[in-house]
């Protein structure tokens, strides 16, 4: 598969962003963002009702995807901006990084058996770690298939934005290209209620935060959950303690029960494993944010299993235990204010501390897993229809700066089955991947059309 470059240019702002606001300075929770770009990728299909001619329909989406972009850009601002230092982005108005591409293949067989490294190749810059000052806050690739299929990559900085944010600002820019009438409005209130502070470096936090992940070479496969299958994942999975797991859950303890079952066989030793989920903070504060609120509204929830303890009902009971165990409510309002980062460094030091003495003590793995379930990446259209996929990416497989033991979930097309995108060492995957319990509820790497 040959991806050739067509053109690069800039989309700008239509409207120019006021002096008061050419500065965005990050809030509290963006200092513990990760680096990097939030990478995703859409593949629409041609829409098979429209008669005219291939090249008139791919103009015709070029330049609405060109003029909506600039359009929804006058309320993303910041996502036209550079990064300027650590703590900043300079809402300069230079624009979106935006290239137009073309790939000798038709989409279908793009998407029959999918390379994933292959998939780099439809976003705008394949090495797409550790932004550095001066580099584009967002960058975006176009690419139109022989049939006239488009695959959209989009890359915009962690530093402003989790996947949340992401998703509300490509539903804003769908619904500008497809002239809706609601116009999606972002909130970037989030650096006057999270206060940062420039006296801790972000590189210093992001380590502590991210300190037991190993960096290095991993595999990366899609592990496909279809909802027949979560339905009796669930059923297993259920307890007095959780009656009713739901389907992140019970695919998350499942993936957590059997990496660890994978470890031990690579290993030969059994070790605790520590696990991250991500949490979305905006619906579980009071008062609630926004479902608009922009920047990276999160926090991570965390658990510890034991040899003793691998069970799927106990590991789901676990989850469930480190998610309501936090009052979301009273950790929002703490980390607020001037005051707020000493708290917030507080507990992330008094987590890592435990962390680093377990491992010290009897060694621990970790696991790390975000969700992108019900975030509505399915419902992007841009006026052709819906994606056919969409594909979180995931990683440079050959990176040695890679952070292993990551898990993504994506809802699956249909919205109520899910695909994890499961990055470890290659040992350990060729173990899980003969996972016969795995085996029983999911598939490896089947194809996004069937």
């Amino acid at each position: 598969m040959e991806v050739q470059i067509i053109s690069k240019e800039y989309i700008k702002p239509s409207s120019p962003t006021p002096p008061n606001l050419k500065t965005h300075r990050l809030s509290l929770l963006d200092q513990f963002a990760s680096f990097g770009y939030v990478p995703v990728v859409f593949f629409y299909p041609m829409n098979q009702s429209i008669s005219h001619a291939v090249a008139d329909i791919v103009s015709q989406i070029s330049h609405s995807l060109k003029q909506s972009l600039s359009e929804t850009l006058t309320r993303f601002y910041p996502f036209a901006g550079k990064i300027k230092d650590r703590l900043s982005v300079d809402c300069n108005d230079e624009g979106v990084f935006y290239l137009e591409a073309c790939v000798n293949c038709h989409l279908v067989e793009c998407l029959s058996q999918p390379n994933i490294p292959s998939l780099q190749k439809f976003l705008p810059r394949e090495s797409w770690k550790d932004p550095t000052e001066g580099d584009h806050v967002t960058m975006i690739q176009v690419t139109r298939f022989a049939c006239g299929g488009i695959a959209i990559g989009v890359l915009v900085s962690h530093m402003i934005a989790d996947g949340i944010s992401l998703s509300i600002f490509l539903k804003g820019w769908a619904a500008t290209a497809r002239k809706a009438c609601e116009v999606v409005c972002p909130n970037f209130d989030a650096p006057s209620i999270f206060i940062q502070n420039d006296a801790y470096s972000r590189e210093a936090v992001v380590m502590a935060f991210s300190k037991p992940f190993k960096l290095g070479r991993c595999i990366v496969r899609r592990i496909v959950f279809d909802a027949s299958a979560i339905a009796s994942l669930k059923a297993k999975a259920s307890s007095s303690s959780v009656q009713n797991p739901t389907r992140v859950e019970a695919v998350s303890a499942l993936l957590w029960k059997c990496i660890m079952t994978a470890f031990k066989a690579t290993s030969g030793i059994q070790r605790p494993t520590y696990i991250t989920h991500a949490v979305n903070l905006r619906p579980r504060a009071d008062p609630q944010f926004t479902e608009s609120s922009m920047g990276n509204i999160l926090w991570s929830t965390c658990a510890l299993c034991t040899a003793e303890e691998i069970d799927l009902p106990c590991m789901v009971s676990k989850l469930r235990e480190a998610r309501v165990k936090i009052n979301i409510a009273d950790f929002v309002k703490n980390i607020q204010g001037d005051g707020g980062f000493s708290k917030l460094w507080e507990l992330v030091k008094a987590r890592t501390g435990a962390v680093s003495s377990m491992a010290f003590s009897c060694g621990v793995d970790y696991i790390g897993f975000t969700s992108w379930c019900n975030i509505g990446v399915y419902d992007i259209d841009f006026g052709w229809g819906k994606p056919m996929w969409v594909s979180q990416v995931g990683t440079i497989e050959d990176s040695e700066t890679m952070f292993r033991n990551r898990i993504y979930l994506m809802d699956t097309r249909s919205g109520d089955g899910i695909e994890a995108w499961v990055l470890l060492d290659a040992k350990d995957m060729i173990m899980l991947a003969q996972d016969n319990e795995l085996l029983a509820f999911a598939s490896l790497d089947r194809s996004p059309t069937e």
